[in-house]
């Protein structure tokens, strides 16, 4: 089964040093106004995940989800969070380093889309 959500190197080394800091991490994509789309990284814990959050997989041991909404319009895309210099315009963690995750996305190819669709629909926040 394909992977609906990957991590680059850069990214999963930058996770590794936020992990060391601060615990268990969450991520979320954010659905657009003041974070962009950007992937906002949390503690685990205090990001209240709720029943319209779909879990898509999770990266470096951190669970990654995305508002319904927003998995209706990338569901047919893979995510790969990445990591770039500067600094975002939110609260996620990544902030004080002076670099922000951002999502990558490439199309599913048509055989990967037709396993995803006879696959079982990911959870969601109110199953986790």
């Amino acid at each position: 089964m394909v992977d609906r959500v990957l991590v680059t190197p850069a990214a999963a080394a930058l996770i590794a040093k936020l992990r060391a800091l601060n615990g268990d991490l969450l991520f979320h994509q954010s659905g657009g106004c003041c974070d962009g789309s950007s992937p906002m990284c949390y503690p685990l814990g205090e990001f209240r995940v709720g029943a319209q959050d779909i879990l898509l997989g999770q990266i470096e041991f951190c669970p990654v989800y995305i508002g319904a909404a927003q998995f209706e319009y990338w569901a047919h895309t893979q995510l790969t969070i990445d990591v770039v210099p500067g600094r975002g315009g939110g609260f996620s963690l990544e902030s004080p380093e002076g670099v922000r995750f951002i999502t990558r996305s490439r199309v599913f190819t048509d055989d990967e889309w037709a396993d995803l669709k006879a696959a079982p629909a990911p959870l969601t926040g109110a199953d986790a």
